[in-house]
């Protein structure tokens, strides 16, 4: 099994992706083990296999999954809708919680993060959102050191010729420069501004913040 594998892949319960993934879901079920119930789910840009993953088991807990396109779930207690995670298709509070993983550094830009954490908070009562830190030195997509502090031309000439991470090698150059705008990670500084009414979870790696929570409950 290569490094990258073992580091990164979600699926392999020994990675250390997964058990930090995990880590995080048993704080995330901390803090809804006493909401009462029924209760009610958006997950933005979530999949089944996420919460399969996470061996996730509650009672009473409906699931909507939001991504661009809309797929038969199969599975009691899910249902998949299509949408804009900047622009939810919701009445106000219509979700007893928004839950959100590694989603919001996949909007190209700060506006549109900006629009994105408005709506979570319009549209949920309480809300969960996750995202990579910025000044962690690897960085959690291409899983390549130091990759985001790299110029544009140089990040777009290892999309074009490499593999890396969880990137396939893209030659055309429009599609790897896609690939690298749509990338926009976060600082703790910027999810403290995105979220201002939110407390701050900070997982950590060898003492240095990997990732970012902001949850309000």
């Amino acid at each position: 099994m290569s490094l990258v594998k073992k580091l990164s892949d979600n699926k392999d319960k020994t990675s250390l992706s997964h058990k930090m993934r995990s880590r995080r879901f048993g704080f995330f079920l901390s803090l809804i083990r006493d909401l009462p119930r029924p209760l009610s789910i958006l997950d933005i840009g979530g999949t089944i296999g996420y919460w399969e993953a996470m061996g996730f088991n509650e009672k009473d807990v409906h699931i909507t999954l939001l991504n661009l396109y809309s797929e038969p779930t199969g599975k009691p207690g899910f249902s998949s809708v299509s949408g804009d995670a900047t622009k939810l298709g919701f009445e106000d509070q219509s979700f007893d919680i928004v839950f959100s993983n590694s989603v919001i550094e996949h909007l190209f830009d700060k506006n549109s993060q900006q629009k994105m954490a408005a709506e979570v908070a319009r549209v949920g009562k309480r809300y969960f959102v996750q995202t990579p830190n910025y000044w962690f030195p690897l960085e959690p997509h291409w899983m390549f050191p130091f990759f985001q502090y790299l110029p544009v031309p140089a990040r777009i000439f290892l999309t074009r010729n490499f593999s890396l991470g969880h990137i396939p090698k893209t030659p055309d150059k429009q599609k790897a420069t896609e690939q690298v705008n749509e990338i926009r990670l976060l600082t703790k500084k910027e999810m403290k501004s995105l979220f201002p009414g939110a407390d701050l979870y900070e997982e950590k790696f060898f003492g240095l913040n990997k990732s970012f929570v902001a949850y309000r409950f």
